[in-house]
C-alpha cells in the first residue's frame, strides 16, 4: 500500500519499486555534518548496537572522505531496545556528549566500539573526549536526554522506518546495498 509520500518506479529489470520520501526535513536539533548546499544529503536513522549500522558508519566515513564538501550527513537516533538493550543508553551518552559540543566524536567512538556500550565504557569514552565527567554522569543518571532520543525515534516511525539502518539519500529511502558504490550510484543516476 503506498502513501502520499511514496511513488512507484519501474526499474530496468521491469520490477516495480516503491520509493518512500523523507517526510521530516532536516530539523534545527538534528546532528548535521557538511554544508547545507551539498550535492548528497544522507539522513540515517541508526542504532549504536546494530551491526549493519556499524557497517554503514564506515561507508559514511568513506563517502565523507571521497566527497568532502559535496556530502551532508544527518544522524537521528533509532535505538531498537528490544533487540539491542544497550542502544538507548548509548544514544543518551551521545546526546550528553553533544551537550558538551562533542556529538560527532562520541558518535564515532560508539560505532568503533559497538561491543563496549555498557555504562562504564561510555564513561571511559567521555573521559577520552575530556568531557565534564560530573555533568556527563549526572546526565546519564538523570536520563536527561531520554526524551530527545525518543523524539528522533518518533520521527523515524513517522518516516516509515521500522528497522536499522534507515537511510534516506537526497530525501528518498535507500533500500538494499549500503555500500559507498551503491549510494554513489543513486546520486549519479539522478
Amino acid at each position: 500500500m503506498s502513501t502520499p509520500q511514496d511513488e512507484l518506479v519501474i526499474l530496468e529489470t521491469g520490477d516495480v519499486q516503491q520509493l518512500s520520501h523523507l517526510l521530516l526535513p532536516i530539523q534545527p536539533d538534528d546532528h548535521v555534518q557538511g554544508p547545507e548546499g551539498a550535492r548528497l544529503t544522507l539522513v540515517e536513522y541508526g542504532d549504536y548496537q546494530c551491526p549493519p549500522c556499524g557497517t554503514l558508519f564506515v561507508t559514511m566515513l568513506e563517502l565523507h572522505e571521497k566527497l568532502t564538501q559535496d556530502v551532508r550527513i544527518v544522524y537521528r537516533h533509532y535505538p531498537l531496545s528490544g533487540s539491542h538493550p544497550l542502544a538507548q543508553l548509548a544514544a543518551e551518552a551521545a546526546e550528553a556528549a553533544s551537550a558538551q559540543g562533542k556529538f560527532w566524536e562520541m558518535h564515532e567512538l560508539l560505532f568503533r566500539h559497538q561491543e563496549g556500550l555498557v555504562e562504564k565504557s561510555l564513561e571511559e569514552y567521555a573521559e577520552k573526549l575530556a568531557l565534564d565527567m560530573n555533568r556527563f554522569r549526572k546526565d546519564l543518571k538523570d536520563r536527561a536526554f531520554e526524551s530527545r532520543v525518543r523524539e528522533d525515534f518518533k520521527r523515524g516511525v513517522a518516516n516509515g522506518v521500522y528497522g536499522t539502518p534507515g537511510l534516506f539519500v537526497n530525501g528518498v529511502r535507500h533500500n538494499g546495498d549500503m555500500s559507498a558504490d551503491s549510494i554513489m550510484g543513486r546520486i549519479q543516476s539522478e
